[in-house]
């Protein structure tokens, strides 16, 4: 592998690593958090964090690995053989579908959803308990599980 490559395969086992621990905090404690949260506080923090989500670091690591996925698919198809080339492939597959796929496709939609509603309707507590949190965060836990599949991945593909 080029020194390149191998850079940007450490760049992507870090990227992957924090995206699973951001994952891995909103599913662990910080939706269940806001769950327990008296009226509609949980609601409405979780309404600022899906717009304030888009202004950060997190949004830029979120998108950037998905290029990034991209190469190591296309790297690994065209100059990789043996282990490391399926690891490093699958790597770049768990992530274009086990997290950035399954966001665009249950994620965000529960997020647009969230966001059009007003906090103190019965309809909208009733979405936030029933649907919403179940949901988003077994949904979540896939990303989660997902990206730590991705860093264990690319570190197995850098041994073989």
């Amino acid at each position: 592998m080029s020194i390149w490559f191998t850079l940007l395969i450490q760049f992507s086992i870090l990227g992957f690593a924090i995206l699973a621990g951001v994952f891995l905090a909103f599913s662990d404690f910080i939706m269940r958090s806001l769950a327990l949260t008296s009226g509609t506080g949980g609601i409405e923090a979780m309404q600022v964090i899906n717009r304030e989500v888009f202004r950060w670091i997190f949004m830029a690591l979120f998108l950037g690995l998905v290029p990034v996925s991209l190469i190591l698919v296309g790297f690994g198809l065209t100059s990789l053989d043996g282990t490391a080339r399926t690891m490093i492939v699958l790597a770049g597959v768990v992530y274009l579908i086990g997290s950035f796929g399954v966001t665009i496709r249950f994620n965000v939609p529960m997020n647009e959803m969230l966001a059009g509603m007003e906090t103190g309707r019965d309809i909208t507590k009733m979405y936030w308990s029933d649907v919403y949190l179940p949901r988003w965060v077994f949904w979540n836990s896939v990303r989660t599980a997902a990206c730590a599949a991705c860093a264990i991945l690319l570190m197995i593909g850098t041994l073989s």
